[in-house]
């Protein structure tokens, strides 16, 4: 786990193939089931599958409900994916600009996937900052639960 003022990332080597997990994280209809946050909660007007430059609507909920628009800004098939949300409504320009990052390396038992959260393009950051420990927490949950769901599919 490492960490900055911008970043934060954990990681978990999950016992299953880099092919498995990245399936599960290059479909945003999945998304839901792998959050650890607990507010993602629904996918729309998204491909199958993401790629370079793809684009994704995920319905929210932390408190309120509200709704992101993803673009795929990272992409390596198996091993690398990365999107940054902005919100949907006007003030997307405004607000937004952190990056969810997935890295996946083959290794001893398994894969290595590490999630981080940059919030370095963040346009609002002394607003995100104060929601890091909380956001390390889900991090963590996450990998959990992308090791549950990987590891029965695989």
């Amino acid at each position: 786990m490492s960490e900055s003022r911008d970043s934060i990332s954990v990681e978990r080597v999950i016992p299953a193939p880099p092919e498995a997990i990245f399936a599960l994280l290059a479909d945003p209809r999945r998304h839901h089931d792998i959050d650890g946050s607990g507010s993602v909660r629904e996918a729309s007007n998204c491909p199958d599958r993401l790629s370079l430059g793809a684009r994704f609507t995920v319905a929210m909920k932390l408190g309120i409900p509200y709704t992101m628009v993803n673009e795929v800004t990272e992409f390596e098939d198996g091993r690398r994916i990365a999107w940054q949300p902005r919100p949907a409504a006007r003030l997307g320009r405004a607000f937004g600009g952190r990056v969810w990052r997935y890295e996946l390396e083959p290794t001893d038992g398994g894969t290595r996937v590490r999630e981080s959260w940059d919030i370095s393009q963040e346009k609002m950051k002394t607003i995100v900052r104060p929601a890091r420990k909380r956001t390390r927490v889900a991090m963590a949950q996450t990998l959990e639960r992308i090791e549950a769901l990987a590891t029965t599919t695989s």
